[in-house]
């Protein structure tokens, strides 16, 4: 394996990628439609019954017991830039009991010598729960190009040694990248084969335009035992692809991304949706507060995944990162303690009341018809 002083000139994939996190840490890049984590209102309780000390964050994912309820999404890997970013993160995951998803890791299996900017989380977080990530799209041929085997799946999750595998869903991004794939039949089949197939659990995952409750459905019946539901309200990668777009002189790309910038479901209105498949759900998409995540918490999330904020704070190093767990930490303990939850499963019987935007689809949805 290349040490991180080695890292060859970037390939495409490796380019693109860099460009993504400059994109993402220097460019207005947010949904202008929120998430609807404010549609979302906790009772308060005046008789908590107790102690804020009391109050305890853990819950399980997949198995495996997280003392906080949160996962770094991923986000990056693949090029030089992307090591010491993981790394900071990764060391962050293990301080506090965090869940990490690694960027895609297609780069890596182009290029070998680029698997050190992924294999450093499991370095720096021996006993984190690790999320390896391919994309959907790359199950099925692309541009004449073979789609991924099991082999190559089961590559990138002993990279990383993985304790489950994300199947990100990205064809909004992939719609609007200048170099996108952009077929799509085949790929659920696909997905069955790998639920069934490889080592790890698959968690089917959205990139910010959201879940329906029949792509959840769907995922379910395919296998997959765990959904991000990604929703729409935090980082909007048709944005970054506009952005990138119009920086490289595709006309297309930059009125895509600037069209469908606010494309999808919310993430609180997929969560819900999401919710109908009983599968455990990580609610990403928008949560930029402890209050943000009680709300999906109490909503029936069983973790929330943060990425651009962490992002930000990791380029600033881990002290940026750690404070900024500790004050998401300690908003979620004040959210719980003034609803009289000392537990997850307290702050899930809590009922909170839905208003708003959210309400309003919400209603929509169920009176579809289902078959």
């Amino acid at each position: 394996m290349s040490s991180p002083h080695e890292l060859p000139t970037p390939n495409p994939v490796s380019a693109r990628k860099a460009e993504h996190l400059a994109v993402v840490a220097s460019r207005d890049v947010e949904s202008r439609t929120p998430a609807g984590w404010d549609d979302v209102r906790l009772i308060h309780n005046a008789l908590p019954e107790i102690d804020l000390a009391d109050v305890d964050t853990g819950t399980d994912l997949l198995g495996r017991r997280l003392r906080i309820p949160l996962v770094i999404a991923s986000m990056t890997g693949g090029h030089s830039a992307a090591l010491a970013v993981n790394r900071v993160l990764a060391r962050a995951a293990e301080a506090y009991g965090l869940a990490m998803g690694v960027g895609s890791q297609r780069a890596a299996l182009r290029d070998r010598a680029l698997q050190y900017t992924y294999a450093v989380v499991r370095q720096e977080a021996p006993s984190a729960f690790v999320i390896a990530n391919i994309g959907a799209p790359q199950l099925v041929e692309q541009h004449g190009a073979p789609p991924l085997s099991l082999r190559d799946v089961e590559a990138v999750v002993t990279m990383v040694g993985a304790d489950a595998l994300a199947v990100h869903l990205n064809y909004l991004e992939e719609a609007v990248m200048t170099e996108g794939d952009r077929r799509a039949r085949g790929c659920l089949p696909a997905i069955r084969r790998l639920a069934g197939s490889l080592s790890v659990p698959v968690i089917g995952k959205e990139t910010g335009a959201g879940l329906s409750r029949a792509a959840a459905l769907s995922l379910r019946d395919a296998g997959v035992k765990a959904l991000d539901v990604g929703g729409l309200g935090g980082t909007s990668f048709a944005a970054v692809e506009g952005a990138r777009a119009e920086a490289n002189g595709d006309a297309r790309g930059a009125r895509l991304g600037e069209l469908f910038r606010d494309w999808g479901l919310p993430t609180a209105v997929s969560l819900l949706e999401a919710k109908r498949a009983g599968l455990p759900l990580i609610a990403t998409g928008g949560v930029r507060s402890g209050l943000d995540a009680a709300r999906a918490l109490a909503l029936g999330a069983s973790a929330v995944g943060v990425a651009r904020p962490l992002l930000l704070a990791a380029l600033d190093g881990y002290d940026a990162v750690a404070a900024w767990i500790e004050q998401f930490v300690a908003e979620l303990r004040t959210a719980m303690f003034l609803t009289g939850a000392a537990t997850l499963a307290d702050l899930r019987r809590t009922l909170p009341v839905i208003l708003g935007e959210t309400a309003a689809w919400l209603r929509q949805l169920d009176s579809r018809p289902t078959d």
